[in-house]
């Protein structure tokens, strides 16, 4: 009997698959952050340091899990920005991308919403809420550029292997390392944007953190490039 090699060669996701892979992370990850951080607040005592630890580690599990679970699928980008960089990256192929790259956008942004949602109606809290938490200043948007420039120089970066867990562990370290506890994510500003809990963050604040992740991205394809090729390790 002759074998086909194609039979046996892993096959590509449909774009459906990809995009409701993309839904479901982003959701679950809002959901991770906000209900986490509802949690923390009812059980720290008014500890805020000890409220975003918490919140901190269960973002971080999250993510880790959500992007070993989801990556084969879509690529586990779950961000909005991540999407636009990684759709730039090969001019030949861009003008084809640009339907599964709006599906994406899409999807992580109706799945924020949801992932807030869920969390809410998991707390038996109001299901549509705005936040009040003011986070705005020239701090706070340089902290979100430094984050997002970050973590965009790390998923640029990252052997395919390690991805989950730099990503993950980039992420925990810029909860506490930036003013902003490190949104770097245009997606999770409009969840958490649609609760009024610790991870919140009021509509009014909201424009500044995107404006800041854009930057923040550029700076981290610019700090990529000049960083030149990735050297390849033979091994032994």
């Amino acid at each position: 009997m002759l074998l086909n090699p194609a039979a046996d060669a892993p096959r590509t996701p449909s774009l459906a698959r990809q995009t409701l892979a993309e839904f479901v992370g982003t959701a679950a990850l809002l959901c991770a952050v906000i209900g986490s951080g509802i949690m923390a607040e009812r059980l720290s005592a008014g500890n805020m340091g000890v409220a975003l630890l918490a919140n901190t580690l269960a973002t971080v599990f999250a993510l880790y899990v959500l992007i070993e679970v989801l990556g084969p699928i879509s690529g586990a980008h779950f961000n909005p920005v991540v999407t636009l960089v990684m759709w730039s990256k090969n001019p030949e192929t861009r003008a084809g991308r640009v339907q599964a790259a709006s599906l994406f956008i899409a999807a992580q942004l109706l799945g924020a919403v949801a992932g807030a949602w869920l969390a809410h109606a998991m707390f038996d809290m109001s299901v549509l809420q705005l936040s009040t938490k003011v986070r705005s200043g020239g701090g706070q948007w340089l902290a979100e550029a430094v984050a997002t420039a970050g973590l965009i120089l790390v998923v640029l970066r990252a052997p395919a292997a390690k991805a989950p867990a730099l990503v993950a562990c980039y992420i925990g370290a810029a909860y506490w390392f930036t003013a902003s506890t490190s949104f770097a994510n245009p997606a999770a500003v409009l969840g958490r944007m649609l609760s009024d809990s610790f991870a919140g963050i009021t509509p009014a604040s909201a424009p500044g953190f995107v404006l800041a992740q854009a930057a923040g991205a550029f700076a981290g394809v610019a700090l990529h490039r000049a960083l030149g090729a990735q050297q390849v390790s033979t091994g032994s």
